[in-house]
Parts: structure tokens; C-alpha cells; sequence
């Protein structure tokens, strides 16, 4: 069965991450079912071997901040389970980029969405108007990412008062639980999105004028 992304892979040999089959939420905040698709470029164009790069890069930053969720999702665990082993935890952490100040759900939680806020800031106003110039008929697609960006920032919100709910009501797992479930369906399904659509134009011309 062949797919309307089967190009992508085909000529650009870089596969985009296929989203979970399965949701741990059950909201959602994004219109999946009317997500524009990019076109697929004609014969002529070519993918150098550096533009194949540029696509991998955006494939190997999402699955950073995937790797980072599941470790999120890791410590809300251990905190439900009332999990002690403090110095272990500070282990693991200390080997995130987004590790925090001290061992606390708050903390990591904070910091991963503050990482994820920064990169689709950066998308939105740096990488998205230079694609939007250099391949127009992008447009509807760089649309539909950038108001998912901000859906995206409303489920952050939600992690944050979680927080405060959960401060308040340390042995109250269930907001924190619902809120990490929403932003962990949310984050790979637009993750996916975005590589399916974005892989093929990075390609060609690159996070920003004159890389590729």
C-alpha cells in the first residue's frame, strides 16, 4: 500500500517517524483528519547529498525531545510509585539537556517545555518565513505547523497548572498524569506531521538561505 509521503523517502532517503497507533489521551488538540499535505516536487528536482543531511537533522532534534519525554514519563512514574532513590534519578538527569536544578517532577517538566516552547519559536519565526520564500506552495502546510505551535504552547500552559495542582496536592497524580498524556499524544503526532512535510523542503533549501 503505497501513501501520499512515499516519495519522500524514495528520493530523499530519509524516512519521517511514523506517529503511535495508540493515544494515552482521550482529547485532543489538534484537527489531524484536515492537515494539509506539502506536493511532491517535480522529476527534475534533485536532493544533494547535504540537503539529505539538513532533513536527517530535523528527524535527530525531534527525536531528542522524544527521548527527553519518555524520560519525563519515566519520573512521573517513579513519582506515582513513590519511587526514593533520589541520587539515581539525579543520574539521569543530569545526562538531559534539559536537566534541572534539582531532582523535582516540576523541575524537568518545566525545563522540557520551556526546550520545546524555544524550538518551535525558532521554527515559526526564523525556519517557516524562509521556506514560505522559498517554496510557496508550502504555505498552507507552514500555516497548519504554526497554529499547532500555538496549540501546542496551551498544552504547555496545562503541564504548568498541573504543576501548581500538584504542589498543592502532593499525593494528587491524576492532572499531571492527564496533562503529560495530552502534551506526549500532541508532541509525536505534530513531530510526525511536521517530518512527513518538512523533510523533502529542508532538502532543498535548508534551514535558512545559502546552507544547501
Amino acid at each position: 500500500m503505497t501513501t501520499e509521503n512515499d516519495w519522500l523517502t524514495r528520493r530523499t532517503g530519509v524516512p519521517p517517524t511514523v506517529p503511535p497507533a495508540e493515544r494515552l489521551s482521550p482529547k485532543s488538540v489538534l484537527d489531524e483528519a484536515t492537515r494539509p499535505v506539502a506536493p511532491e516536487p517535480p522529476p527534475e528536482i534533485t536532493f544533494p547529498h547535504r540537503g539529505r543531511y539538513v532533513g536527517q537533522h530535523l528527524v535527530d532534534v525531534h527525536d531528542h525531545y522524544r527521548a527527553e519525554l519518555r524520560q519525563v514519563r519515566d519520573i512521573l512514574q517513579q513519582v506515582r510509585e513513590g519511587a526514593t532513590q533520589v541520587g539515581d534519578a539525579r543520574d539521569q538527569l543530569n545526562m538531559m539537556t534539559i536537566r534541572a536544578n534539582d531532582w523535582t517532577l516540576g523541575g524537568v517538566c518545566q525545563a522540557h517545555c520551556r526546550s520545546v516552547a524555544n524550538h518551535h519559536t525558532m521554527e515559526s519565526q526564523a525556519i517557516f518565513p524562509h521556506l514560505r520564500r522559498s517554496q510557496p506552495d508550502l504555505a498552507a502546510v507552514l500555516d497548519r505547523l504554526h497554529e499547532e505551535h500555538l496549540a501546542i504552547h496551551e498544552v504547555l500552559e496545562g503541564i504548568d497548572a498541573a504543576l501548581v495542582h500538584l504542589a498543592r496536592n502532593p499525593t494528587d497524580h491524576g492532572p499531571i498524569t492527564e496533562a503529560i498524556d495530552l502534551l506526549t499524544d500532541t508532541l509525536l503526532s505534530h513531530f510526525a506531521y511536521e517530518e512527513a512535510q518538512l523533510i523533502g523542503p529542508l532538502a532543498r533549501h535548508g534551514f535558512y538561505p545559502g546552507q544547501v
